[in-house]
């Protein structure tokens, strides 16, 4: 966990309940471009009288747990079908307020260079987890790769696949790990901003194909428990971030100025 990542637990003794009226705001983040639009964003919001305290985890589980327990205000990590599960399993009481940040996903390979090219019985990473997974391969079957039995629709897993002309060969791995797996593949979906964490940001703009504005459901957002989703303060966060320049820059510099990378969902 990075140094800044330490002031969570401290933040959570200090400050327990919510902080609206002296207009702080805890937000937790994820490291990496999430986090670093964010505090790029706190230099610039504190002109507007917000304390932004922004809150790293390194783990997908902990931002919703904080936000459901009241120890944090927002947090800005998840997509919507990453929300929506996490409500199903957990139980959650929390609502999307704005998007943030579309990243885009790729299909990346270190000895095929063409989809046309793809090899009989090709192996292919694909994300382990069902929400990240089902969004790999709508971009799989929109290569022409694959079909999946119920078309467009979210949440398709390796079963839901009814034909695989290339007999393809699947296998399940951890999301941030896909990245190290592509010696021992043929193809691998996965997020830009992996290449970019595991110091490999040239990498990163060298997919086959990428997703794009049509994934806008799987576009990181602004989350809030259900009782505080007007809160005027909350929503004048999200809305400094999608007019700020700064985070615009942020983001864009933490992808290499390549546009091919991401999407900022609420302009398109």
């Amino acid at each position: 966990m990075k140094l800044r990542s330490l002031l969570f637990s401290a933040t959570l003794l200090a400050v327990s309940t919510a902080s609206y009226a002296d207009n702080v705001v805890r937000i937790g983040v994820t490291a990496g471009v999430n986090a670093d639009a964010l505090f790029a964003l706190s230099d610039e919001i504190s002109e507007h009288d917000i304390d932004l305290r922004v809150i790293e985890f390194n783990d997908w589980t902990l931002p919703n747990e904080a936000l459901q327990n009241g120890d944090i205000d927002l947090n800005f990590f998840q997509h919507q079908a990453f929300l929506d599960n996490a409500i199903e399993q957990r139980g959650y009481e929390l609502s999307m307020l704005g998007l943030g940040l579309l990243q885009n996903i790729g299909i990346y390979s270190n000895n095929v260079t063409d989809l046309a090219d793809v090899p009989e019985g090709a192996r292919v990473a694909v994300a382990s987890d069902p929400v990240n997974q089902g969004r790999g391969l709508l971009l799989l079957q929109r290569a022409g790769l694959i079909e999946l039995s119920e078309g467009d629709a979210i949440g398709a897993t390796v079963h839901d696949i009814t034909s695989n002309p290339h007999n393809l060969r699947f296998h399940e791995i951890d999301g941030p790990q896909i990245v190290r797996s592509l010696d021992d593949v043929d193809l691998a979906v996965s997020w830009p901003s992996h290449f970019v964490n595991a110091g490999r940001p040239e990498q990163a703009g060298e997919a086959l194909i990428y997703s794009g504005i049509d994934d806008t459901f799987y576009a990181m957002g602004f989350v809030a428990q259900e009782s505080r989703a007007e809160e005027p303060l909350l929503l004048e966060v999200v809305e400094h971030f999608q007019t700020s320049p700064v985070v615009r820059d942020t983001i864009d510099a933490s992808y290499g100025g390549n546009p091919d990378l991401y999407t900022l969902p609420w302009i398109e």
